[in-house]
């Protein structure tokens, strides 16, 4: 729970606000840009909502918020609303889940309904208010784990859904060494028809990414969009294996075709075409390049 006492001076005055314990995770900037903002190395809220549709964005990134940093100064009759709102439609039968995890250092995970079985991709927090949405939305088949990093409460979405876990053997750790499926190699592994599971090396040695019907791409922290930069992008300053691999990982990714990548950190990026996507991974792969020299 945020408290008003640590409430951050950057704050617009209002009933919203951040505290002190942001970790810069980014989540609320993306979830509700119209109310929160980078101020310094933390979130601020920098404009109060003034609808339904801001309020409830804002109440979603509260609930979203990995620390609980984001507060409000009087009790949010309509968090019930927000709650029930979990996980949102990204597209088709695509959702993001919230409830951003710390121990994942607030990374995103995903939801993808399927009549043959549901795919969890990466760990959220382990919340009653998600638990029961995923409960009736089918429940869980499988939880693909992008890397080592984002797996945060994987062991009790395994033990209340009885789903099987995806994990690269070379990302397996002393927390996920129970994990049902864990995959070897370098090459493509398809799960079902329309689910490829490709390795990827490169952030961590056992990196993979999930792509659906040719549509939708679950990277983990493999590939991102920065608006900074205003391309995709992979965060050199964040890999623990190998970043010559990740760009060699990246050049093979070229030959895939897809409209979306969603993934863990950073933000997501919705191409118009597939020949749109392929120039936006060039760029990616020229300045992974240049930074790499």
């Amino acid at each position: 729970m945020a408290h008003l006492n640590l409430r951050r001076p950057e704050n617009v005055s209002g009933d919203f606000y951040v505290d002190t314990s942001c970790i810069d995770c980014d989540t609320c900037r993306w979830m509700a840009p119209q109310v929160f903002t980078e101020a310094g190395d933390q979130s601020a809220v920098y404009h109060q909502p003034i609808n339904e549709a801001e309020r409830l964005s804002a109440l979603q990134a509260l609930l979203a918020c990995p620390t609980s940093s984001i507060g409000t100064i009087e009790k949010p009759q309509d968090i019930k609303v927000a709650q029930l709102s979990f996980p949102i439609l990204v597209e088709d039968n695509v959702y993001h889940c919230g409830y951003h995890s710390e121990n994942s250092f607030g990374a995103a995970s995903y939801f993808i309904q399927l009549p043959e079985g549901n795919v969890l991709v990466d760990s959220p927090r382990f919340t009653p208010p998600l638990v029961k949405q995923l409960e009736n939305m089918g429940g869980i088949r499988y939880m693909f784990l992008t890397h080592r990093d984002d797996v945060a409460d994987h062991q009790k979405f395994a033990e209340h859904f009885k789903c099987d876990r995806i994990l690269h053997s070379d990302d397996i750790t002393g927390g996920t060494r129970n994990v049902e499926i864990q995959l070897t190699g370098t090459e493509p592994f398809e799960l079902t028809p329309d689910l490829l599971i490709i390795p990827v090396p490169g952030h961590s040695k056992g990196h993979t990414i999930l792509l659906y019907k040719n549509k939708f791409l679950f990277t983990g922290d493999h590939l991102a969009w920065s608006d900074r930069l205003q391309h995709l992008y992979a965060f050199p300053d964040f890999c623990w294996y190998s970043y010559s691999e990740q760009i060699k990982s990246m050049r093979k990714l070229v030959n895939y075709s897809f409209e979306w990548v969603l993934p863990g950190h950073g933000r997501r990026y919705h191409a118009d075409s597939y020949e749109t996507m392929r120039q936006q991974m060039q760029k990616c792969i020229e300045w992974m390049e240049s930074v790499n020299k």
